[in-house]
């Protein structure tokens, strides 16, 4: 049996039930909890309010904060701090690294919007763009899509930029980009091969699964997918590649912030790049995408460098 997970309405009711013991205070804004906390469960949301409520008696706070429970949420999403000691070059690498991700999401209007960039180790990721969707969505435009692309190709090819040089640390973003641009051409329709889907949406793809499943389509069919995959991706770095370098100013900024505080939250982030650009006269597109509840999840996730063991759409690996 499959239970969906709670939409804002349900997350902020769950959030309400679990919130009734704490001494909660005067700022905590439950509804806005909810509505950044997209794609968690039940069990999660409880554990949130727990992590909560430890953060706050670590820090000795008479009552549970915003702050606690953002702190709660990072921990849950991201993993507990790490204690890794990086050499000056490692740290730079990492700093534009995130630059990289967080400009683009930055400078594109259809992405989701950052809300803060770090540095500091979390779990196995050496740094992170977060990114909250700020909306429930179901269907997905081929232009958010393709704005979720560049975001996952900005921190290798701030590396290209800067350092002149690619580091391992983009694995899971080339494997999360090479899977959403995989599903764009064969299951939504959405690229040169045209309005057919080549594999079969809505299964439950255990492990092996597809390995055991006959394919529909010829080996010229095959080869023709990974042809337009490869322009695709193509396509999209050499985007980002230009919009990257013709923002140079504001990446170094934001590189050299990161560098010094090792966390830049968003009033920061508009002080350094400016007002974000609005969406201003873009309708949605026709072509949309149904994404399953785990492919949610994934698009929900945070951008992070170095996660070289947990795949999730955005990470990037040493």
């Amino acid at each position: 049996i499959v239970v969906a997970l709670p939409d804002v309405r349900g997350r902020e009711g769950i959030l309400r039930i679990h919130a009734r013991r704490l001494q909660l205070a005067a700022g905590v804004d439950l509804a806005e909890i909810a509505r950044m906390t997209i794609g968690l469960s039940g069990a999660q949301l409880a554990n949130l309010c727990n992590e909560a409520a430890l953060i706050a008696a670590r820090n000795d706070h008479g009552q549970v904060e915003m702050g606690d429970f953002r702190a709660a949420f990072d921990k849950i999403v991201l993993g507990d701090v790490s204690p890794l000691v990086l050499d000056p070059k490692a740290r730079r690498t990492i700093a534009y690294h995130e630059s990289g991700h967080a400009l683009v999401a930055w400078l594109t209007p259809q992405a989701d919007p950052v809300y803060k960039v770090t540095i500091v180790p979390h779990g196995q990721a050496l740094g992170i763009t977060e990114q909250h969707p700020g909306e429930e969505r179901y269907n997905y435009p081929r232009s958010y899509l393709l704005a979720r692309l560049d975001v996952m190709l900005g921190g290798r090819t701030a590396e290209e930029i800067v350092i002149g040089d690619i580091s391992t640390g983009a694995e899971n973003d080339l494997v999360a980009a090479t899977r959403l641009a995989r599903n764009m051409l064969v299951s939504w329709g959405m690229g040169d091969l045209g309005p057919v889907a080549y594999r079969p949406s809505g299964e439950d793809r255990f492990l092996g699964y597809e390995l055991g499943q006959p394919r529909e389509y010829s080996e010229a069919t095959a080869a023709r997918i990974d042809e337009c995959l490869h322009e695709l991706l193509r396509d999209r770095h050499a985007a980002v590649h230009a919009l990257l370098a013709g923002a140079r100013g504001a990446l170094d900024r934001l590189a050299a912030a990161l560098l010094e505080h090792e966390v830049v939250e968003f009033a920061e982030l508009v002080k350094l790049l400016g007002p974000r650009p609005e969406e201003a006269g873009t309708a949605p597109e026709a072509t949309t995408a149904d994404l399953s509840a785990t492919e949610r999840f994934m698009n929900r996730t945070a951008n992070t460098a170095a996660r070289p063991t947990r795949p999730t759409a955005g990470n990037n690996s040493a």
